[in-house]
């Protein structure tokens, strides 16, 4: 099995799994919008749950597993026992980090949520709720980064179940917190940071099963001369930065967001999860999925190899993300609607929530782009460049934000969320090519242009069903189903049809992706 067919065969494993938790957390943000719909309460957990959640992609899923998996691949190559001992040295210093983090965060929380949502300030009910829930959740962070750590070891013994199957965990928490233990405390989401923890309990345990099979717990054992504490943390500090710029670029939003009309920060909250479905399926998993792959061609330094293997990555998430994009922009409404129109959440929340979603769809070819490109830095043990790139999409985002919420309100910053990801993937595959010769794009151009040709066919189809519901508006949740699932599956065909009398080659990509997820 070549290269290539070994990550499309693991993006496709990866990508079921991930389907599976997505589609779940999906179901898990119609719970939470049934229950607390747009208001103050629903800002208040969405910002308090925010703050973690960034934290986590910072420090655990946006830059930990970046820095680990390269370092813990080359003492592994080495023997199993020389990849054991720096396993260890770098979890014991992780969990002193971690003590250190989660204290400060639980201390600080009233200066951190102001820093965040310095517009609640005006309303101290709703400042002081936000404060709590965030010292509730703040342990969060530790869980998260130590199931992460667990996570790049798993994956650089090329072992994806148990790490794609977590996030479900956390999901399974959080309904449960907003169905069960809610209803326990006078105010509500108190219960429903719980289910958080809860969440995050679950997810560390999941991890430990197939590290205790392959022999390889982590055990707190410091040794705090072993360089790969050193290598992890010389690459860490700047991924810090660097590999989730597209997280900070949403503080940035949600800071932003909280000086409009209440309500603003839960429709972003809502655009922004229903774009995480195609993210989550197809550029996590694909990412997740290349880094190891690269991680050797790096070490091996057969720089061909690893040029094919990082195009190909970056194919596969096109043919994928483009259709996703134009499938989300042209319903948008039918989609809100299925998903969340009901109880507290109506159909002033469905528009709001449209209005941001259809920016945000704008950006997912170029957040999956981004996503796919920075694991080739890092591989390459290069943190610096994707730190320079991020700070000019931080100032392209926090410029047009500035400058489009006068405007467009909410929308305005769900655009310039787009605008700052096209920028950061246009300069990092640039920056790319300077730093190892021609990186073969025309064959992603033209796997661009065929994906565009595809969805222009597919797009007729979906406007026609879109101007048919515009005529005979459905209601109910399994009507709406109903009608939404098979204009989904047939525009899915037609752009696979049209895919394969464009191009074999594109489309031979795709089979074996849906051949493998149907195993």
């Amino acid at each position: 099995m070549t290269d290539t067919q070994a990550i499309t065969r693991r993006a496709s494993h990866v990508g079921l799994l991930t389907m599976g938790s997505r589609v779940l957390g999906l179901i898990r943000d119609a719970v939470v919008a049934y229950v607390f719909g747009t208001r103050m309460a629903a800002d208040a957990f969405y910002v308090a749950f925010r703050i973690p959640n960034l934290l986590r992609r910072l420090l655990a899923e946006g830059s930990l597993t970046f820095a680990f998996v390269p370092v813990f691949t080359q003492y592994l190559r080495k023997s199993p026992e020389e990849g054991r001992r720096a396993a260890n040295a770098v979890f014991s210093a992780l969990c002193l980090l971690l003590v250190g983090v989660v204290a400060l965060g639980v201390i600080g929380a009233p200066f951190i949520v102001r820093a965040v949502a310095a517009g609640f300030a005006d309303d101290p009910e709703k400042l002081a709720l936000t404060v709590k829930l965030t010292r509730i959740m703040f342990p969060y962070i530790g869980m998260a980064s130590i199931m992460a750590f667990m996570m790049g070891m798993l994956n650089s013994m090329k072992h994806f179940t148990a790490p794609a199957a977590a996030p479900m965990l956390l999901n399974i928490g959080i309904i449960t917190g907003a169905l069960g233990l809610s209803h326990l405390f006078p105010e509500m989401t108190v219960g429903l940071a719980l289910g958080v923890l809860l969440g995050g309990a679950m997810q560390m345990a999941v991890q430990v099963p197939p590290l205790h099979k392959l022999g390889f717990i982590p055990q707190f054992k410091p040794d705090w001369k072993h360089p790969a504490i050193r290598e992890v943390w010389r690459m860490m500090l700047p991924s810090v930065y660097g590999s989730a710029v597209y997280q900070l670029n949403v503080l940035v939003i949600t800071l932003l967001a909280s000086f409009l009309p209440s309500g603003s920060v839960s429709y972003l909250w809502y655009a922004d999860r229903i774009t995480e479905l195609p993210l989550g399926v197809f550029a996590v998993a694909i990412a997740t999925a290349i880094l190891p792959t690269l991680s050797d061609h790096a070490a091996d330094k057969k720089i061909d190899q690893f040029i094919e293997t990082f195009r190909h990555g970056l194919r596969v998430a096109m043919l994928e993300a483009i259709p996703s994009a134009v499938g989300i922009i042209l319903l948008a409404t039918p989609i809100v609607q299925l998903l969340f129109e009901r109880g507290s959440f109506g159909p002033e929340s469905v528009e709001g929530t449209v209005g941001a979603l259809i920016f945000f769809a704008l950006g997912i070819p170029f957040i999956s782009g981004v996503r796919n490109t920075v694991p080739a830095y890092y591989a390459l043990k290069d943190a610096k460049t994707p730190v320079k790139v991020a700070t000019v999409a931080l100032f392209v985002n926090a410029a047009f934000a500035g400058i489009l919420m006068r405007f467009m309100a909410h929308r305005g910053l769900a655009l310039a969320m787009a605008l700052s990801s096209a920028t950061n993937f246009i300069i990092l595959v640039y920056m790319l090519r300077k730093k190892l010769g021609r990186l073969g794009l025309k064959d992603l151009g033209a796997t661009v242009r065929t994906s565009l040709i595809a969805c222009t066919i597919m797009a007729a189809w979906l406007l026609a069903a879109r101007w048919w519901l515009a005529l005979h508006p459905i209601h109910g949740t399994l009507n709406r189903a109903a009608f939404l699932f098979p204009v989904i599956g047939v525009g899915l065909l037609i752009y696979m049809m049209s895919i394969k009398l464009i191009s074999r080659n594109d489309y031979d990509i795709l089979a074996q992706l849906l051949h493998r997820r149907k195993k």
